[in-house]
């Protein structure tokens, strides 16, 4: 079962695995098939069969939408050298593919026609052919990372959301399935919404993946069938894909690398497209997103790619229009302000006598990526935490001479960024 049951099947864990369906049936309206193989992962947020124990276990009280929470598009490549993961944001505001003309949430394709038309769909926005379509749902997640031997989940600052369950302190844990479910389905933590969301996703199977090679769950025929034999427990295999199909596409995910896998996410023009009925949608960039699709249809890499994420001069982890800063430099504070953020000049205030050395940056514990942002504003600024600090970020400029830097803060490149599993998840960065 090898390599490919394996890597599709830690897909599915992100929202818990449970029924694994080939693809529509022939004669449906399809994109024609191009080079590579894709495979569509879904997972359904619904709570059909769960008991009230299961659901305060797994902390998914409440209806659920009947529709995909979460949803990926897996390309392997032709020469089976690289898979490309691109996850697409749930509320994305695309037309449905069943001739009715009608615009909503992607997720919502689901519950209009179930996996076909989902599938339907996503062929329909991307233009690329769907050769295999995986459906999840909650339950088998927690059976499928414990039985993995549980998950490696890393933040540096304190991640807590109540709709998950989710509370995390800053540094590396080792999570069962439950902990981990509640790691990859919280949205209302950091920065709100599904981008942060997708990237913690994206890092679970990536850590996933990286330690199973790392342990040698992997390393032959005989492992890796042992290994999938305790994934399939929680996913069926539909009659669309036979064991044919697994052991050629099998063979290529098993000479896989990390710096071969790439994760990315489809890139965003607008964060908050209210529509009424509908409500808050994301509307794709259309020249961005579209790159995206070309190169995956051509079965190119998708990192690297300017035409899909070009990167700034000088980018920023977070948007300086949320930072308020204090600087007692006049001219300093100026130019800060006119690069955005939110500055109070206390120049006025200040000691004559400046201290030798460059511009130090004081801030509270958990305002690190706010730092970075306003250090690189700032070259060469030194930065120090202070327990205990206000909302507020302090510059303390220097004797030196001070250059202000224009920084280009793009929620995509933030969060979404084209990125190799070697340099993604937590074990990655060890």
């Amino acid at each position: 079962m090898l390599r490919l049951a394996t890597a599709l099947t830690l897909l599915t864990t992100l929202v818990a695995g449970a029924a694994w369906a080939g693809p529509p049936p022939p004669g449906d309206d399809r994109s024609a098939p191009g080079r590579g193989t894709n495979i569509l992962v879904v997972g359904v947020d619904s709570r059909t069969g769960l008991s009230k124990a299961e659901k305060d276990r797994l902390h998914v009280g409440g209806a659920g939408c009947n529709c995909t929470d979460v949803m990926m598009l897996v390309h392997l490549s032709q020469d089976g050298r690289r898979a490309s993961v691109v996850s697409i944001p749930r509320d994305s505001y695309v037309e449905y593919a069943d001739g009715s003309g009608v615009l909503g949430k992607i997720n919502g394709a689901y519950a209009r026609g179930r996996g076909p038309l989902t599938v339907k769909t996503v062929e329909k926005v991307t233009g690329l052919h769907v050769d295999h379509y995986l459906e999840t749902g909650f339950t088998g997640f927690e059976q499928a990372v414990n039985g993995l031997g549980g998950a490696a989940l890393c933040t540096d600052k304190p991640l807590k959301d109540e709709n998950s369950g989710l509370d995390l302190t800053p540094g590396m844990h080792h999570a069962d399935g439950n902990g981990a479910l509640r790691y990859v389905r919280a949205r209302h933590i950091e920065r709100p919404g599904d981008l942060g969301r997708v990237r913690r996703q994206q890092r679970a199977v990536s850590d996933l993946l990286t330690r199973l090679t790392v342990e040698g769950a992997l390393a032959d025929p005989i492992a890796a069938a042992e290994t999938a034999r305790t994934l399939l427990v929680s996913v069926r295999t539909g009659t669309g894909t036979d064991l044919a199909d697994l052991v050629r596409l099998g063979t290529a995910f098993g000479q896989l690398r990390p710096e071969r896998t790439e994760f990315a996410t489809v890139p965003i023009k607008s964060f908050d497209h209210r529509v009424p009925g509908v409500g808050s949608t994301l509307l794709w960039h259309e020249e961005r997103s579209r790159a995206l699709w070309e190169a995956l249809a051509a079965d190119r890499p998708v990192t690297g790619d300017r035409r899909i994420q070009p990167v700034p001069e000088t980018p920023a982890p977070t948007n300086p229009a949320g930072i308020r800063v204090r600087v007692d430099d006049a001219a300093v504070a100026a130019a800060l302000l006119a690069g955005g953020f939110v500055v109070t000049d206390t120049s006025a205030a200040a000691p004559k006598a400046r201290p030798a050395g460059p511009p130090m940056i004081r801030y509270a514990p958990g305002r690190e990526s706010d730092a970075a942002t306003l250090a690189a504003a700032l070259p060469g600024a030194r930065r120090q935490v202070v327990p205990g600090h206000d909302a507020y970020l302090d510059v303390a400029v220097g004797a030196r001479s001070v250059t202000v830097k224009q920084v280009a803060y793009d929620r995509n490149v933030a969060e979404g960024a084209p990125v190799t599993a070697d340099r993604l998840g937590c074990l990655a960065a060890r």
